[in-house]
Order: C-alpha cells, then sequence, then structure tokens
C-alpha cells in the first residue's frame, strides 16, 4: 500500500496497511467449503431465512416468499469493516456494515423459496462471503410472530478486515473519501440508513451520520 495517498490518522492508517496486507478474496472451492459447513448445521435443506441488517435491506438480490422485522440479541450493526474492493480501493479503503458484538439490531428475516434453494444460497455466498471477514451463524430473530433461526453473517473480530469501533468524526472522514466498484461509500451508507427509515427500523446514530454525510456532499 502507497500511505502517501491516505489521509487517514496515523491509527487508522495502520489498521489499513495491515488489512491490505492480508487481504485476498476466497477462491470458489474455499466458498464452496464454507458453505456447506453451514448447511451442516441444519437438519434439512429447507425453510431457512436469512437475516438482513445493511444492503439485504434495499437490495437483497433473491426472491422471498415471506420477510418480517426483527431484532436479534448481543450483536448491534457497525461500520467496522474495511473496504478495499466494493466501496474503496487499497489506497483510499472505504467502510462496510458488520453485525459486532454486543448490543442488539433490529432489521428483516427474508423466507426463502425452497426450490432451487442451493443455488440460491450459493449466489448469496458469492456475495457475502469473498473472503473470511464474516462468520455465517444461525441466530435467533424475534419476530412479532415468534422467534426464528435465520442465517446471519457475522463480524470476525479476529479478521485484518475488522477496523473496531471508530469514532463518528474517524468513521465520517472514511466514508466522505472512499470510492469502489460499486459506487462511493457516502452511497451505501444513505442507501441503507434510507431503506432503515423506510422500514421503521430504529438506528439513531446512523440517522445522525446520514445527516453528517448529506451537509457534506
Amino acid at each position: 500500500m502507497n500511505s502517501k495517498y491516505i489521509d487517514l490518522s496515523p491509527s487508522l492508517l495502520a489498521k489499513a496497511e495491515l488489512h491490505f496486507k492480508h487481504f485476498r478474496l476466497w477462491t470458489e472451492e474455499e466458498r464452496e467449503a464454507s458453505l456447506q459447513e453451514a448447511l451442516a448445521q441444519l437438519d434439512e435443506l429447507k425453510d431457512i431465512w436469512v437475516f438482513g441488517y445493511a444492503s439485504l435491506i434495499w437490495r437483497p438480490e433473491f426472491d422471498y416468499v415471506e420477510n418480517r422485522r426483527c431484532v436479534i440479541q448481543g450483536y448491534h450493526r457497525s461500520l467496522c469493516l474495511w473496504s478495499s474492493v466494493n466501496r474503496g480501493t487499497p489506497e483510499r479503503p472505504g467502510l462496510v456494515f458488520g453485525l459486532a458484538e454486543s448490543g442488539h439490531c433490529e432489521g428483516a428475516v427474508y423466507k426463502l423459496p425452497n426450490e432451487d434453494l442451493l443455488n440460491t444460497m450459493r449466489r448469496l455466498w458469492k456475495r457475502e462471503m469473498p473472503n473470511s471477514s464474516y462468520i455465517p451463524m444461525w441466530l435467533d430473530c424475534e419476530t412479532s410472530e415468534g422467534t426464528v433461526k435465520a442465517l446471519a453473517f457475522v463480524m470476525d473480530p479476529d479478521d485484518y478486515s475488522y477496523v473496531g469501533d471508530l469514532s463518528p468524526e474517524e468513521t465520517l472522514h472514511v466514508v466522505l473519501g472512499a470510492t469502489g466498484i460499486y459506487g462511493p461509500c457516502t452511497e451505501y451508507v444513505l442507501e441503507t440508513a434510507d431503506a432503515l427509515k423506510e422500514a421503521n427500523i430504529d438506528d439513531p446514530e446512523l440517522y445522525h451520520l446520514a445527516d453528517l454525510i448529506r451537509q457534506h456532499l
């Protein structure tokens, strides 16, 4: 990484350089092995729910037969994951959301159709599991119609892509300066905030960040 192109603080720069040093995409074989390991925890391949807490809210990219608002305990939505491809570059990484430990998270669960389910899961894995940053977990999601166990992609706190908790000022600084192959990091954050608001999902910190971003754009 050529650090002269990054106007981050020394501590953030060190984290970004560590991420870039160790970052690599999984092979198809590694991704398939991860998928099969997750599916092996199920009794059978049917009636699968998926938990969405960020871009899956506004761009799920899969068909579903039912969706519900829900809450999971023990994790919170956080811009804690470096993005050096989708929403940033190695020289100026951006941030994307992960489920970080502690607190709770409001989101939505989607029930997938049982037809062609394995291929649906493979497409989902290609999108959400390009490398080892997330840990696929089956978590209890509390809905108004009862608790369902759903697949959630949880941040691995030991992964080099994990940024940790940043101050609001640091988060804003990183988000404003990053753009990747899918577009500006600001767009990603604003799309998520708007989708959560439309779904009546509460996240005051994210809404405050979105207001700050709009002030700077």
